[in-house]
């Protein structure tokens, strides 16, 4: 049991450097790289070298501290001036994940109150360890939370990766699946393999597997034939944004599952941070999704599966619905049938301000 908290770590800081697990080339190659300037930290986000919303924040409040490190060799007393295209380099490399925003605006709180006279790398490296450190104990905490409401021997369903890669460590949707089967709830976890980025075969399967936790792989458009075998009982995923009112955006897919959970009577569990909280916008509708590219559809591994020049709509994420949820866990504690006035109600009970700053970016 001990072994199962022992999870992968994908965010490490050492030898002054930030160093990621590319998670473009898992399972088949473990592949570590190290940066040490801003821009190539704002690519590998934007390439998803990095992924998941609480990975990404993590990535960049590190991303930050090598900007300041370069503002400061380049401008001296004039770093936080020259710091800003950096940051605004590094809040463009996501839309949709507003924990990139919320790490972004922390670590820029951060530089507020230092002198314009000395280094700020220290106390923005420091504040970054805190932002990772935080996010691996909200991940344990979330886990518990939604270990909590299953039932013993359930079975579950998870779409796209939201585990100790998704995060700084542990995971969200796959830390109540990790918990739940330490606490002998879980019996048997589907993972879809979520296309087009495969997600779900490449990095959940994997991380399953690497932790002896009973899994199968199933193509996405299974998830109905499972449902009406009558023979799962939740659908536990994770989240990039979540609106004021419970909306949530997830990646794509994620929407079908709900109307599908609904219509056959599967519970819908979607776990996320606080920081993954959007409060200033009222609904799913304002969430930006992002448009990737459309070769992510028409190939595989850059072998073309469909004919040249065919015109191709790949929207990263969709949005599910409140009234689709039965359950928003967070590490403040859990929203049932959540609704405007739910998530308002854990909004007062938030330790810290999470207000959305992708506005100000």
């Amino acid at each position: 049991m001990t072994r199962l908290l022992q999870t992968i770590e994908p965010i490490l800081w050492r030898d002054e450097q930030l160093h990621l697990l590319d998670q473009r080339v898992l399972p088949h190659t473990e592949n570590w790289l190290a940066f040490y300037d801003s821009d190539a930290v704002a690519e590998a986000i934007k390439l998803m070298v990095v992924r998941g919303a609480p990975a990404i924040g993590v990535t960049a409040a590190y991303g930050v501290v090598l900007a300041a490190r370069e503002a400061w060799f380049s401008a001296g007393e004039n770093w936080q001036e020259a710091l800003i295209p950096a940051l605004k380099r590094l809040a463009a490399s996501r839309p949709t994940a507003v924990n990139l925003f919320w790490a972004i605006e922390r670590m820029q709180q951060t530089c507020n109150t230092l002198s314009k006279y000395e280094s700020p790398e220290p106390a923005l490296l420091e504040q970054a360890k805190r932002i990772h450190q935080e996010d691996v104990k909200a991940n344990r905490t979330m886990g518990q939370y939604g270990a909590d409401l299953l039932d013993n021997d359930s079975i579950v369903l998870t779409h796209c990766n939201a585990g100790a890669l998704a995060t700084a460590g542990f995971g969200t949707a796959l830390g109540v699946i990790r918990q739940g089967f330490i606490d002998g709830k879980i019996e048997h976890v589907y993972v879809d393999e979520t296309r087009p980025w495969l997600q779900g075969s490449r990095l959940t399967a994997w991380e399953l597997m690497q932790e002896g936790i009973p899994m199968t792989l199933q193509a996405d458009v299974a998830a109905g034939a499972l449902m009406a075998g009558g023979r799962l009982d939740w659908v536990i995923v994770g989240a990039d944004r979540i609106a004021s009112n419970g909306d949530t955006a997830n990646k794509i897919g994620t929407y079908s599952l709900a109307v599908l959970a609904k219509y056959h009577g599967v519970k819908v569990m979607v776990v996320a941070p606080t920081t993954t909280i959007d409060w200033s916008i009222e609904n799913g509708s304002q969430i930006p999704i992002e448009q990737r590219a459309h070769s992510e559809v028409s190939e595989i591994e850059g072998h073309a599966i469909a004919p040249a020049k065919v015109h191709v709509s790949n929207p990263a994420f969709d949005v599910t619905p409140a009234a689709l949820i039965d359950a928003i866990v967070t590490e403040e504690g859990v929203v049932s049938s959540p609704s405007k006035e739910k998530m308002q109600q854990l909004k007062k009970e938030e330790k810290n301000d999470t207000n959305s700053i992708s506005d100000r970016m």
